[in-house]
């Protein structure tokens, strides 16, 4: 049996994963000002805050042109689709990632080829991408995982090798650097969710493209609104993924605090890094010497990890597992003849990997607070 959460050192309430409430309280004049001005307006879809929200976020990421969308996951979908990739292509992906990755490949027709991650950065190993090329494949879809960018150079060179398209999944990534450039700027495109757990969070589903490419962007922004650009007048067939204008407004005024948001979530990750030194039977993560993260998550390993979610539950910690089953694993890709072994560090991450709270709003003695549960909790079973 669980005892009784206890209270930070402070007298503060078990601290949670994430407070999804203080994002709120902390910009509620501007927010309450931004939802006001909407609702005052009679304008809710591809309205104006959307197009400003759109010329901030590009200019944010250091892209040329953005285009949002309904959602994360309609985001890789469309341009993908705008790239012309459907049935018998194929396009390679992580094999540790969420769900969404693989599932807006297979929503083209198109096949997803997944790939072992990095051992230290959980994302996409560019040593083995290679090996997974045929020709069929068209596209290198990796993810800046946790808020860790992939090694893009490496990406990169390979697709021009064979003449690829790099696609960036930065939905836990804004303002993320690989080699000092965000990801999502310069020549990349990008596909960023906007969910409201992200770093850049709507108060609802929202999802955001930045890319390089004006052409592309025109598709994308025609596929989003039925293949119309003049109404009723339809050039291709798209879909219905639009950005609300409510959401747009939201999006604008914590666009404004996003630095100081990333740079707090860097200041609980030292923390959390420093308290590492020393512990045994947890390995922290390892950021590359070539990426400055944006922590969107701060995720573990350690193999007695159910053991070691209890003690932190028991002192009030909350914890969560990003992700338990491999996607390969799961009951959506059955069908892919992929059996356990397939990827034997993927499916070892999803047994080990533990996600401990982190965000801007951690106060300094909830910070403290997790910090003396895990040095109790790795001491009693390092």
């Amino acid at each position: 049996m669980i005892a009784e959460p206890e209270r930070t050192a402070a007298g503060e309430p078990p601290v949670p994963f994430l407070d999804l409430r203080a994002p709120y309280a902390e910009l509620r004049d501007g927010l309450d000002a931004a939802w006001a001005r909407v609702l005052g307006s009679g304008r809710f879809v591809l309205g104006p805050e959307v197009e400003a929200f759109e010329e901030e976020f590009a200019a944010w990421c250091g892209g040329a042109h953005c285009v949002s969308v309904a959602d994360g996951g309609s985001a890789l979908e469309l341009v993908l689709r705008g790239l012309g990739i459907g049935a018998g292509d194929e396009v390679i992906v992580p094999a540790h990632t969420f769900v969404a990755t693989w599932l807006a490949v297979s929503a083209t027709g198109a096949r997803p080829v997944p790939v072992e991650v990095d051992a230290h950065t959980f994302t996409l190993d560019a040593d083995r991408v290679a090996d997974a090329v045929t020709s069929r494949t068209r596209a290198v879809l990796p993810v800046h995982l946790y808020g860790h960018p992939a090694d893009l150079r490496a990406l990169r060179a390979l697709a021009r090798r064979y003449g690829l398209a790099v696609v960036e999944d930065a939905a836990q990534a804004p303002g993320a650097l690989a080699y000092g450039s965000r990801v999502g700027s310069g020549d990349s495109t990008a596909a960023f969710s906007l969910y409201p757990g992200k770093n850049l969070g709507a108060v609802g589903d929202a999802g955001a493209v930045v890319t390089s490419d004006g052409d592309l962007a025109r598709r994308i922004r025609l596929l989003r609104n039925y293949g119309s650009e003049v109404k009723y007048r339809h050039e291709v067939r798209g879909t219905n993924s639009r950005l609300d204008e409510l959401q747009a407004a939201v999006l604008r005024v914590k666009l404004t605090v996003l630095d100081e948001w990333n740079a707090r979530r860097a200041a609980v990750a030292r923390r959390y890094l420093d308290a590492f030194e020393g512990l045994s039977g947890v390995e922290p993560p390892r950021p590359a010497s070539w990426a400055d993260p944006v922590w969107h998550l701060f995720v573990v390993r350690c193999a007695r990890r159910e053991e070691v979610r209890r003690l932190l539950a028991e002192a009030g910690v909350e914890t969560l597992i990003h992700y338990p089953v491999p996607v390969h694993r799961s009951g959506a890709y059955a069908d892919a003849g992929l059996p356990v072994g397939s990827f034997p560090l993927s499916e070892r991450l999803a047994d080990e990997v533990l996600s401990l709270p982190i965000g801007p709003h951690l106060s300094a003695g909830q910070v403290d607070h997790v910090v003396t549960a895990l040095e109790k909790a790795f001491t009693r079973t390092g």
